[in-house]
């Protein structure tokens, strides 16, 4: 990245570099800079869907056309993509990059936590910590989705995961929880 570049403009350069054809996904207040940059992107479509769900299953049926799509959601549309996320993208084997954005971590920085904090009743029902960010990612895990947490989006953190989905033939997620700016 130049000192002239942004970040989301260095993830654009990314994803063109890495062959990605298609963003799907519904825009938050965190992915809103990277899905405005996209809109119109000479070389990357970006499809906008109105529940996360719908961007597993487009983005496995944008595979099985020849694309190479990414999705973008957020951690909260992601507990929502459950069953289209596995009966679909798991299954099928697709190896699909997945950016999750997340809400809830500065709670839960603020409050002291870790998303590997124990998952007790306590916690989950505190009112100070929005648990969404406690069960992304053992969500993730229970579906057999690999994953890294990064501090924020970043270029390398997304070309891993492309990578990696690519090599393993499956989806793979970046949980970002700082925002694209």
């Amino acid at each position: 990245m130049t000192e002239h570049s942004s970040p989301v403009q260095s993830i654009l350069a990314t994803l063109e570099n890495e062959g990605v054809t298609h963003v799907t996904g519904v825009p938050d207040n965190t992915s809103g800079p990277l899905f405005d940059a996209l809109a119109g992107h000479p070389a990357i479509r970006l499809v906008r869907i109105t529940r996360e769900g719908e961007a597993f299953a487009l983005a496995s049926g944008l595979w099985l056309g020849g694309a190479s799509p990414l999705v973008v959601v957020q951690n909260t549309g992601l507990l929502e993509s459950g069953d289209s996320l596995r009966g679909t993208a798991v299954r099928m084997g697709v190896p699909l990059p997945i950016v999750v954005t997340g809400r809830g971590y500065a709670k839960m920085e603020r409050a002291r936590l870790s998303p590997d904090a124990e998952r007790t009743r306590e916690l989950l029902t505190r009112s100070d910590v929005d648990s969404v960010a406690l069960l992304a990612e053992p969500t993730l895990e229970a579906w057999g989705i690999p994953f890294e947490r990064s501090r924020g989006p970043t270029a390398p953190g997304v070309v891993r995961t492309i990578h990696r989905a690519r090599l393993e033939e499956r989806p793979v997620a970046l949980v970002v929880p700082g925002a694209f700016v």
